[in-house]
């Protein structure tokens, strides 16, 4: 579709790639390098892998996790939780996790994973912390120094169906590593017979401690789960929430109907943390180009995109939006307006986030819509 630069769509794969991004959802140990895994999981002694060899493996994980099931998905996580065990290990993934971010253009990203999951050769939480924190800090000079800078910022993610959100909580909000990148709080892992309202005490904490989180929920499960989380349990922003669909109702005029649940999330502008290839893996949508993130995106909700896995997905930021693009004609405009409505949803401070908006993400935005137009001027005016 050829109209002005601004809507241009598909938008050229180059272009995506040069674009200013921002990543709301994306879990640390699902976006582990295929190579890094193989070379943990040898110093670590650890023989459960699949394969050894890279590319096999890589495919294994995407096959694994393109089961239709977030369980069967959540399986594939044992293996990279089961190499990074150590320091040395969880520094690594969180330097590569902010050189591979940056290296797609990403600007601003929150990173999450679940310290009780790091344990088993008797770490404690305070010191994977530590590790994780250490190793996004030589991630982010690395990229700066490459000339693409990115700001990380950490959620630390409780699993709902284990009995540690408190304490997760509380080590969110601990006055050393709160100022040092720890921007937030999330629950992870099956919804279906786990409620958020299984960690109502972790929330209520955090509220008392004017502490941000976002909550996994209207991924596997529908409504209810949705319900709870913001109304019981005061989220913020909803991880996935692509269940929010089943509460709006198309007419026989083909005009659609908000429940007063999707109602209530469009009107009090919740964000929601959309990871289309991971929601037609897990089964939470048919297919990209049936993804309820088209209708919501043409209703006005705050919609976001993201990664969730990058390994189990075999995506990234670049490759999410050109799919998208490709399947609602979406251009750059369409791009930008994702990209600014997650760098409002973020939990740095207001003033931070503007600053990313105005001296980042609107000037690069456009830059490329100029060179968008070069494209399309010689193009219609060639012989």
């Amino acid at each position: 579709m050829v109209s002005d630069a601004g809507t241009y769509a598909p938008v050229p794969s180059d272009l995506i790639k040069r674009a200013p991004k921002v990543l709301l959802h994306d879990h640390l140990d699902g976006g582990m390098r295929p190579q890094t895994v193989i070379e943990l999981a040898d110093e670590a002694g650890y023989t459960e892998l699949p394969e050894t060899d890279p590319v096999k493996l890589d495919q294994w994980f995407r096959d694994a996790a393109d089961s239709g099931s977030l369980e069967r998905y959540l399986e594939t996580f044992a293996h990279t939780v089961g190499v990074t065990q150590t320091t040395a290990a969880l520094s690594r993934v969180a330097r590569e996790a902010a050189e591979d971010l940056a290296a797609d253009g990403v600007v601003y990203a929150e990173v999450r994973f679940a310290p009780e999951l790091h344990v088993e050769k008797g770490l404690n939480e305070n010191e994977i912390l530590e590790a994780v924190l250490a190793g996004f800090a030589d991630g982010q000079r690395n990229a700066k120094a490459a000339g693409k800078p990115i700001r990380i910022g950490v959620l630390l993610t409780a699993i709902r169906t284990a009995s540690h959100s408190r304490r997760i909580a509380e080590l969110a909000v601990a006055e050393q590593y709160r100022d040092r990148g720890v921007v937030g709080f999330d629950i992870a892992g099956a919804e279906a017979g786990f409620p958020p309202t299984r960690h109502l005490d972790a929330f209520e904490f955090l509220r008392r401690e004017n502490a941000h989180f976002t909550i996994h929920a209207g991924e596997a499960f529908g409504l209810p789960s949705i319900w709870e989380a913001i109304q019981w349990c005061g989220a913020e922003r909803l991880g996935h929430g692509v269940r929010i669909i089943d509460d709006i109702e198309i007419g026989p005029d083909g005009e659609p109907h908000l429940g007063r649940l999707a109602a209530f999330v469009r009107d009090r502008r919740i964000p929601l943390e959309m990871c289309p290839s991971s929601n037609v893996q897990t089964g939470a949508a048919d297919s990209i180009e049936h993804h309820p993130i088209g209708l919501l995106r043409r209703l006005g909700f705050r919609v976001t995109v993201n990664t969730d896995n990058r390994l189990m997905s075999g995506t990234s930021m670049s490759h999410e939006m050109e799919l998208l693009s490709k399947a609602f004609d979406y251009g750059l405009n369409d791009l930008q307006w994702f990209t600014i409505n997650a760098m409002k949803s973020a939990f740095i401070p207001f003033d931070e986030r503007l600053a990313i908006i105005n001296e980042q993400i609107k000037p690069q935005y456009s830059s490329l819509r100029a060179v968008l137009a070069e494209r399309l001027t010689g193009r219609t005016s060639a012989p």
